[in-house]
C-alpha cells in the first residue's frame, strides 16, 4: 500500500526500507517515517486505509498523524 501511494502521488524521492521486528509486535504493523533534519515517527497498527493520510500529512506536508503515533525518537 505504501508503495502504491508513493507511486500514485510521483514520490520518487522516497526511501522505503523493510525491516524486521524492532520490539514493538503488538503495534504492527508499524511505519516509521524519517524526514530530513526532524524527529522519528513511529505509526502503529497501520491499515493500507491509513496509508494515503500518513503519505499526504507527514511525508508531504509534515504534519504528524498524532492519533497513529506510538512512537517518537528525535535526531542526535
Amino acid at each position: 500500500a505504501i508503495l502504491q501511494e508513493l507511486n500514485k502521488r510521483h514520490l520518487f524521492d522516497v526511501q522505503v526500507q523493510q525491516t524486521g521486528c524492532i520490539g514493538m509486535c503488538e503495534k504492527e504493523v508499524l511505519v516509521d517515517v524519517v524526514r530530513p533534519g526532524e524527529a522519528r515517527i513511529t505509526y502503529g497498527k497501520v491499515t493500507p486505509e491509513a496509508v494515503p493520510k500518513i503519505i499526504a500529512e507527514h511525508v508531504v506536508n509534515g504534519h504528524i498523524v498524532e492519533e497513529l503515533v506510538v512512537g517518537r525518537l528525535d535526531q542526535e
